[in-house]
């Protein structure tokens, strides 16, 4: 029966992991591969579509600048093309071989809209987690009326169920703080 707690922990740990990498694709104003990585490229006449990071190298040349270095150099202008059609704010431009992005630093009106998005991603994350946990306590609870499990045995599945939630929580509360720290930084 310790199952469904190792089920509930993994799923919400996996939760977990998609709210934290949905968060890293909010721009801070810094450099990270991260935010242009997954953006989809119509490349070779239109005949395939690829992420970014399947059509080059990315690397964080400073704190305020992206490097992205194709591994073919004749999809340079798809590549540019495709950033411009993201719409992510971002403006590339070729340097020879190479493609140059300067992360333009963030106003403090564009800061607060972030730090709401932040916000409005935790939340759904802990909605996500608050939804596994419930799944969770209903399979106890079922397995209970079946006669599967003790009462006694449905309020420590319970229960530990809960404390996996809590410990998740903190780790997502630990997430946000570290973000908005980020984001306000000048």
């Amino acid at each position: 029966m310790d199952q469904i707690v190792v089920e509930a922990s993994q799923k919400m740990r996996k939760a977990l992991g998609v709210l934290a990498s949905d968060l890293a694709t909010v721009r801070t104003g810094r450099a990270t591969p991260v935010l242009v990585e997954n953006v989809v490229v119509s490349v070779y006449g239109g005949t395939q579509r690829l992420r970014i990071k399947e059509l080059a190298t990315i690397a964080a040349s400073d704190p305020q600048t992206l490097v992205l270095s194709p591994f073919d150099t004749s999809v340079i202008s798809e590549i540019q093309k495709g950033i411009m059609e993201a719409n992510i704010g971002l403006t590339p431009s070729t340097d020879g071989n190479i493609i140059r992005i300067s992360i333009p630093p963030l106003s403090q009106e564009r800061r607060v809209e972030l730090i709401k998005l932040v916000k409005q991603k935790l939340e759904n994350g802990r909605i996500a987690i608050r939804s596994i946990r419930q799944d969770s306590r209903n399979t106890v609870r079922k397995k209970h009326i079946d006669k599967e499990l003790s009462e006694e045995e449905m309020y420590r599945l319970e229960k530990e169920i809960q404390k996996v939630t809590d410990e998740i929580m903190l780790q997502v509360d630990e997430i946000g703080r570290r973000k908005e720290k980020e984001l306000m930084q000048i």
